[in-house]
């Protein structure tokens, strides 16, 4: 078995909570509230931003130019491409990114990309790739579901962009790549180092969790 298999198999009930969370089913039927799609969008514009900066570890720490450059990819894919949704759906509610890297930062957007960036500090290559698997695997997992159970009234889902990005292929390619890149770095590893790693895995899995919540909640921290 893959150790991607194997992770997937650990967190496989969290990710079939994020299909069916009420933010995730209302974006695929097109119904989610507005106000709670921009309240979204702005807290993953901030989480994108630190995100970003979890891959810049991992060029610091990265032991080949070909590592580095795969690292380095992820940045440009992280604040280039996956940004760019955001910022077109922003733009379309009044608020320029400029104005949105200004917001407040919820406690869960704060709280998870803090426990990213500290296992990318104190850990080493694959702690980080391992916390940082979870949100680009699973939003791809989320898009292609949406994608293929909503595909006939796609056309007229205002939320249809953001489906299509995650659902895309250019996204797919990017998941898999990281996929073959962990399965490769973790082929031999120890079972205790295993353990360490699934941990971790399965803790960002249920940050993704909580920052479905957050979102559709609209909690703010006062």
């Amino acid at each position: 078995m893959k150790f991607t298999d194997y992770l997937f198999e650990e967190v496989e009930e969290i990710w079939e909570g994020y299909l069916n969370h009420p933010f995730v089913e209302e974006i695929g039927k097109g119904i989610l509230n507005k106000d709670k799609f921009k309240y979204y969008l702005i807290q993953d514009y901030l989480y994108l931003k630190e995100y970003a900066k979890v891959f810049c570890i991992g060029v610091v720490k990265s032991r080949t130019m070909k590592e580095m450059k795969f690292y380095y990819d992820s940045i440009k894919g992280t604040m280039e491409d996956e940004t760019a949704v955001h910022i077109k759906y922003l733009e379309g509610f009044g608020v320029k990114p400029i104005e949105a890297e200004k917001c407040e930062y919820n406690l869960v957007t704060s709280s998870y990309t803090s426990y990213m960036q500290g296992i990318a500090l104190t850990g080493d290559i694959k702690e980080i790739a391992i916390a940082v698997m979870p949100c680009t695997w699973s939003y791809n997992y989320i898009g292609n579901k949406l994608k293929e159970q909503y595909l006939e009234n796609l056309e007229d889902n205002f939320y249809k962009d953001w489906i299509e990005v995650y659902g895309s292929k250019e996204f797919d390619e990017f998941t898999n790549n990281w996929i073959d890149y962990i399965n490769e770095l973790c082929s031999n590893i120890e079972d205790y180092e295993k353990e360490k790693l699934r941990d971790i895995f399965i803790k960002a899995s249920k940050y993704e969790m909580e920052f479905w919540n957050m979102a559709y909640q609209e909690r703010t921290e006062e």
